[in-house]
């Protein structure tokens, strides 16, 4: 039986870094953007190809981790798949695929300047996920780690009852278009998971509560759930709350900002990955789980592509992932 078994998007990442004017633009959530002039041709400086996709990223965390690991999701009958399914065999992480005859595997362009960037995607087969596509007999396992996008947040509910049914603990770290358009549905099945990651502005929007009244939004999710919950602001940390304590941490300082995309999966697969090493889940473990997530994260941002970064078990015991300044509460 596989440790774990992740579910979601696979895609192949292109990165593209270039200097590119930023401009001021209000019209976007950052309030810049990125300026390209039409009909000109651009120099690229450095270009990277690698794996993406939350269940492809997730996956490389927990088999260098040393645990035995598979990953579903659904590609292209193409080069790009094939490549994908090759470098998941290097890295020891078994691919059980559904393959598209009449789609593409999913593909990213990205356009990276001083470590932001802009992410051209295109989801193809990885949205094309149907129900008969499931193999659920190949997905038994002692966890999952699921991050569906698209059209395959449809089968949210039933992989929670076969995952019930079969003794799968679940870690969940749901899409903004998850939310977005299942939001209820969510919320009733919070109680059937173990470990739910989501950021700032995905646990307001889930719960219907500004993240100003952090203490609300925290009561709101341990009612609706037994499991444990982590709540992530980029460069500032994490807030997680097992329903008895509220723990806070900052991050591991980076070398180098090269790029910030995967940094989210790293930190769920990493936390998780740092639940499955314990049995109890008490104070110490917890912390144990946090100070993994946010070297994975830090370890990431620290390469260009979301997989180059992702530690080994043997990397974490290093010295400069030791220390991590975590603070604890009661909850009241």
């Amino acid at each position: 039986m596989f440790d774990v078994i992740t579910i979601g998007s696979i895609t192949k990442d292109n990165f593209l870094e270039l200097d590119c004017e930023i401009i001021n633009w209000t019209k976007t959530p950052l309030g810049k953007a990125i300026v390209l002039p039409f009909g000109e041709k651009l120099e690229v400086k450095k270009i990277v190809c690698t794996i993406g996709g939350n269940s492809a990223n997730a996956s490389v965390t927990f088999s260098r981790m040393g645990f035995k690991t598979a990953c579903f999701g659904k590609i292209g009958d193409d080069l790009a798949g094939r490549e994908i399914k090759s470098f998941l065999k290097k890295e020891k992480v078994l691919p059980i695929f559904a393959v598209a005859k009449n789609s593409i595997t999913a593909q990213s362009t990205l356009l990276l300047n001083k470590g932001e960037r802009t992410i051209l995607g295109y989801h193809g087969a990885s949205s094309n996920l149907s129900l008969k596509d499931i193999p659920w007999n190949k997905l038994k396992s002692k966890w999952w780690y699921i991050s569906l996008a698209g059209e395959s947040i449809r089968f949210f509910k039933p992989m929670l009852k076969f995952a019930k049914k079969n003794g799968i603990k679940v870690a969940f770290n749901p899409s903004g278009f998850h939310i977005k358009y299942r939001k209820k549905e969510i919320l009733d099945n919070l109680k059937y998971i173990d470990f739910l990651v989501v950021n700032e502005g995905e646990a307001a929007s889930l719960v219907g509560i500004s993240f100003k009244k952090e203490k609300k939004v925290f009561k709101r999710l341990d009612d609706l759930m037994p499991g444990i919950v982590a709540v992530t602001n980029g460069p500032k940390g994490v807030t997680v709350s097992d329903g008895k304590h509220i723990f806070k941490a900052g991050i591991f300082r980076e070398k180098i900002m090269a790029d910030r995309t995967g940094a989210g999966d790293a930190f769920g697969s990493g936390f998780t990955a740092g639940l499955m090493q314990k049995k109890d889940f008490d104070v110490e473990d917890i912390k144990n789980a946090i100070r993994l997530a946010s070297a994975n994260a830090t370890s990431v941002v620290e390469h260009i592509g979301t997989t180059p970064g992702i530690i080994k078990k043997g990397d974490f015991n290093k010295s400069r992932f030791k220390n991590l300044k975590i603070k604890i509460y009661p909850v009241k």
